[in-house]
Order: C-alpha cells, then sequence, then structure tokens
C-alpha cells in the first residue's frame, strides 16, 4: 500500500528538523504575549542560572553558536529583557542580566516550554517515552 511519501523524508536528518519544526510551532502557540523564541527563552534561562554571564558563558551553557549568541543577547536587551553591563573583572566583556521584564518573560516561557513537553511526549507511546528523552539527549550531547 502506498503512502504517496518520499523514503527520504524518513530519514533521522529530516525527522529531527520537522520534530523541531514541530516543537518551535508549539511553543510559539503557548508563550503568547511575550513572543519568545525558544532560543531566545533557552537564553533566558541561562542567564538566569547564572546572573552575570558573559556571552561566551552563555554560548557554553546553550549550545547556540557565538554570533548567535550576540544577536540573541543584542535583541533580548533591546526587548528590554536582559541588561548589560561592562564586567568588572574584563572590560572587553558584557556581564548580562534579567531585567524584572525577562524574569516575566522567563515565566511565560517556562510555562509554555512545560505545555510543549507535555504535547510532544504525549504523542510518544508512555513506554517509549524515557526511551525517547534519552534518545534525544544521547543525540544533542553526542
Amino acid at each position: 500500500m502506498a503512502t504517496g511519501r518520499v523514503k527520504a523524508f524518513w530519514s533521522p536528518l529530516h525527522l529531527l528538523h520537522r520534530a523541531a519544526q514541530r516543537a518551535d510551532s508549539l511553543f510559539a502557540c503557548h508563550v503568547a504575549p511575550t513572543h519568545l523564541t525558544p532560543r531566545q527563552f533557552v537564553v533566558l534561562q541561562a542567564v538566569s542560572q547564572a546572573d552575570g554571564l558573559n556571552q561566551t558563558a552563555i554560548m557554553s551553557a546553550t549550545g547556540i553558536d557565538r554570533s548567535s549568541t550576540a544577536e540573541l543577547v543584542r535583541r533580548l536587551v533591546s526587548m528590554g529583557l536582559l541588561q548589560r553591563r561592562r564586567a568588572r573583572r574584563d572590560a572587553r566583556s558584557y556581564a548580562v542580566r534579567l531585567t524584572r521584564e525577562g524574569r516575566q518573560a522567563l515565566s511565560s516561557g517556562e510555562r509554555a516550554a512545560c505545555t510543549t513537553d507535555n504535547v510532544l511526549l504525549s504523542l510518544v507511546p508512555s513506554v517509549q517515552r524515557a526511551a525517547f528523552v534519552e534518545a534525544l539527549e544521547a543525540i544533542a550531547m553526542g
């Protein structure tokens, strides 16, 4: 029985891409009115866990590349969610902190991430969920 699907669409690369698109879309539906992207949210999370991080530390904590991290921080500063100040120990570096608005956006993002996680995991049979999460972690950390 033909399904009309091309075999290439079932490659792990394509499936991971499609799963990421689905996750991003679900997150966007649940994060309003802040309109954070998942990457902006993960930067806010990293900064909340260690206030005063520099962009290199944010990059290490999130796995986001250097130029994207710089752009994300710049955008979050312009949105009023983060503030940057010159670091005391190294004037070439900026210490990044959450603002009050950033804490509120983080809270909204945490609720959206939790809802998104629950929806995504509900699509996986319950007996396979732990293995699914472990497999994703192996891929992400590999």
